[in-house]
């Protein structure tokens, strides 16, 4: 089947004159094709009307002269361009192209703003985990005395160790005096060394589980102070970001609830 159609004009819209008017528009064509149900003549149409409307772009670039072109224009990059319908209304306004520099700033800002809606649902999803493991004070109070009962025994080990060297080197000290203004035999020297090692060994455990019970307290003070707005009736979240450190510890300790109860 050879089928032949006649050009289609759609440059111009239809004209108001009946003394002259103007060819059919393409848009009346497909419309008429539509309506005498003719699917191959409608598709035909249609592709021939979207091909045929011109890009029309139109700015005022930075000398105030109006610029007129069918493709985006250079002179405005930095300015606002409209596209046009070829019956002169605006179809589309192109804001500026930005520059490298406003691009990256524009970047850097949704950066931020992704940074901070994350920052403001773990710190929603930290609180409810929070009040969940910790429904009332007692609970919370508990949960510190076992976490310090850990460098209690750890100190008290530490203590226990500090006893027996003592009394290990006390025969050492009582053989040393056999030596004195001489040089001590080495047996004797190794052995007095290795007492000293393991003393300094004992105060520095001691020293580090002390030090580890003041961070203890500090995180459940600071966790207490959390807990207390929140069982005020603060909503999760609203109480600011918790710590780094207070994250990762409800992150840990959150699936030992059950465990404990």
């Amino acid at each position: 089947m050879n089928l032949e159609f006649a050009p289609l004009d759609c440059s111009h819209p239809l004209s108001t004159s009946t003394r002259h008017p103007s060819p059919p528009r393409c848009d009346t064509l497909v419309a008429i094709a539509i309506d005498n149900k003719r699917p191959l003549l409608t598709a035909l149409l249609f592709v021939f009307a979207v091909n045929a409307y011109p890009s029309i772009y139109s700015c005022v670039d930075a000398s105030g002269r109006r610029i007129t072109a069918d493709r985006p224009i250079v002179e405005c990059i930095s300015r606002e361009q409209q596209l046009l319908n070829t019956d002169g209304s605006v179809r589309k306004v192109l804001p500026p192209t930005l520059t490298a520099e406003e691009l990256a700033a524009v970047e850097a800002a949704e950066r931020k703003t992704a940074a901070d809606r994350a920052t403001k649902q773990d710190a929603v999803r930290h609180d409810r985990n929070l009040m969940a493991r910790y429904p009332n004070e007692a609970r919370h109070r508990r949960a510190r005395e076992s976490a310090l009962n850990d460098t209690r025994r750890a100190i008290s080990l530490s203590e226990r160790r500090l006893k027996l060297l003592a009394d290990e080197r006390k025969p050492l000290l009582d053989e040393a005096e056999f030596y004195i203004g001489r040089p001590l035999p080495g047996h004797l020297r190794r052995a007095l060394d290795a007492n000293d090692a393991a003393v300094g060994a004992q105060h520095t455990l001691i020293q580090n589980q002390r030090a580890e019970a003041v961070r203890i307290d500090a995180l459940y003070d600071a966790e207490l102070e959390r807990l207390k707005r929140l069982w005020g009736g603060a909503r999760p979240g609203s109480v600011g970001p918790p710590s780094a450190e207070a994250a990762s510890t409800a992150a840990v300790s959150a699936p030992l609830k059950s465990a404990e109860e």
